[in-house]
């Protein structure tokens, strides 16, 4: 069955904020009669007979990260332009910010099965690919001139994110990049400032809520 996905009402102008997520934990394997998305939970005894840790295989993360993208307000009112998901095999994905991901783990699970084996998945009423992968690497779509924001908890100091965003260049477009694994560091081989924004650790979603959030404040978005 596959998940169903509809558009958003986003109908502002075309944002100037990239999201990047990546080693995201992405991948399928053919259990039973089909094809599933490998996760901790579901797959724990067959990732250890195949010699995997369990543990790196989290694609909730992802899941979580990606609703908190999506459905913020930020989102909403149309400062968004795109968000990227990179896999820890390589895949690279980019998703419109007019997608409505599924609210349940499960049927995210279908959906991005049904995106890894056909590429692409289009809206319920029309032929626009709302998610669909693309080429590597990643910072050939950032907007040109774009401040690239790395963040993580191995960055070398913390930053007050609510003051972070007020030193951004008006009218320029930001890329906040992340990562969507348990454990690790992103790469920074593309990125202008590496930051914290806490002195704990932050799930990735609690990471992204507070940006979307301190974004919203400077844009006046209720």
């Amino acid at each position: 069955m596959n998940p169903p996905i509809a558009d958003v009402d986003n109908s502002a102008a075309e944002g100037r904020f990239v999201f990047v997520l990546e080693k995201a934990s992405l991948e399928t394997a053919k259990i039973g009669k089909g094809y599933q998305l490998l996760n901790c939970d579901d797959h724990a005894n067959f990732l250890r007979r195949n010699g995997r840790d369990p543990a790196s295989y989290r694609p909730d993360i992802v899941h979580q990260e990606l609703l908190a993208i999506l459905d913020s307000p930020l989102n909403k009112a149309g400062h968004i332009n795109e968000v990227y998901v990179h896999t820890n095999n390589k895949v690279l994905f980019k998703v419109s910010p007019n997608t409505r991901i599924p609210r349940t783990f499960k049927r995210f699970c279908g959906l991005m099965v049904q995106l890894l084996q056909k590429l692409s998945i289009r809206t319920t009423n029309g032929p626009e690919k709302l998610i669909k992968v693309v080429k590597s690497p990643v910072y050939q779509y950032f907007p040109a001139g774009a401040k690239r924001v790395g963040l993580s908890f191995s960055a070398p100091y913390v930053s007050d994110l609510r003051q972070y965003v007020k030193t951004l260049p008006e009218k320029v477009p930001v890329v906040f990049t992340l990562g969507a694994m348990s454990h690790g560091s992103i790469d920074s081989i593309y990125i202008d400032d590496l930051i914290s924004v806490s002195q704990y650790p932050l799930s990735g979603a609690c990471c992204i809520s507070r940006i979307t959030s301190c974004l919203e404040n400077e844009h006046n978005i209720v």
